[in-house]
């Protein structure tokens, strides 16, 4: 993101980053997806980072979050400026991983949510920053604020938070 490379930009390695910002994406909403959300991004630059850093991160940021130990995977995916890839998805909390029969909205019959995208900063990244990609690496990611609330608070659609509706927000 934007964020990340003026951080990169102004700072060396070794760091750890963290930083909320509003998202547009051009895509169909759903009980899962909007096209305008918040979310939060986090970028680890340093010597011998690795996948299994991002796990072991990832792992510890959801216990943290929802406040237990939760389930998670890597699916390999495509975005530009990390090399691995990854979609970051945990078990789905509603149906426990195991979608019933008559269908589990939140994770669409699947028993995993998608929580965003994840993955090595691409060494070119690096380079184009002024760091040295044989000697430095790092991992990124960045998930919706929405979703992550979604998923602690029991809510079906992350299509709630957008409509106004006070018998929502008042619980909160």
């Amino acid at each position: 993101s934007p964020v990340q490379v003026r951080f990169m930009e102004k700072h060396k390695p070794p760091f750890k980053m963290v930083a909320p910002g509003k998202c547009f994406r051009h895509e169909a909403t759903d009980a899962t997806h909007e096209a305008e959300f918040y979310q939060v991004e986090a970028l680890v630059v340093g010597e011998n980072i690795n996948v299994g850093n991002l796990k072991g991160t990832l792992e510890e940021f959801f216990k943290k979050l929802f406040g237990r130990p939760v389930k998670t995977r890597l699916r390999p995916s495509y975005f530009p400026f990390v090399e691995p890839g990854f979609e970051t998805d945990i078990t789905c909390f509603k149906c426990g991983g195991n979608p019933p029969e008559t269908g589990c909205s939140v994770c669409k019959n699947t028993g995993w949510i998608e929580m965003g995208g994840s993955g090595l900063v691409n060494p070119k990244v690096l380079q184009n920053v002024g760091f040295d990609s044989k000697k430095y690496s790092g991992f990124a990611f960045g998930f919706g604020i929405d979703r992550m609330a979604m998923i602690k608070y029991g809510i079906d659609d992350v299509r709630l938070f957008h409509m106004g509706d006070l018998r929502l927000t008042n619980q909160f």
